[in-house]
């Protein structure tokens, strides 16, 4: 009778460090964004929306700012999942295709052009000041 309660008490040990294991890992799996940084990333987006002065470039066609804020919203709908905070979005949903792995580019009126990523990280910087 004692084996058999150890036994079962064993077993049970183990299921309860494999649950609990498990529920780490699918808390690491879904990493959603809290909701402050998902408000940060919309309105990351919602920058990008309003510079009607840039143009976006992606995989060597030009897009305006509408149709580069679209992009982002869905890439960002696909992603959400597996980003933490507003620096990951950047990172994984503005600064490259993840098709062709190209970086993403934005040209100013001047014609000068830079990497989107280096251009949407200095935006999240100024609307975290404020």
């Amino acid at each position: 009778m004692r084996l058999i309660l150890r036994t079962r008490l064993r077993s049970m040990t183990f299921a309860l460090v494999l649950l609990v294991a498990m529920a780490g890992l699918a808390g690491i799996a879904g990493a959603t964004p809290p909701p402050k940084e998902d408000q940060i990333i919309l309105a990351l987006i919602q920058r990008v929306e309003t510079r009607t002065d840039l143009v976006f470039v992606r995989n060597g066609s030009d897009h305006n700012a509408a149709e580069a804020a679209k992009h982002l919203r869905s890439k960002y709908k696909y992603f959400k999942v597996e980003l933490i905070d507003a620096e990951d979005f950047i990172e994984r949903c503005g600064s490259r295709s993840e098709l062709t792995r190209k970086p993403y580019k934005v040209r100013t009126a001047d014609g000068s052009v830079r990497d989107a990523g280096d251009f949407l990280r200095e935006e999240l910087r100024a609307l975290r000041q404020h």
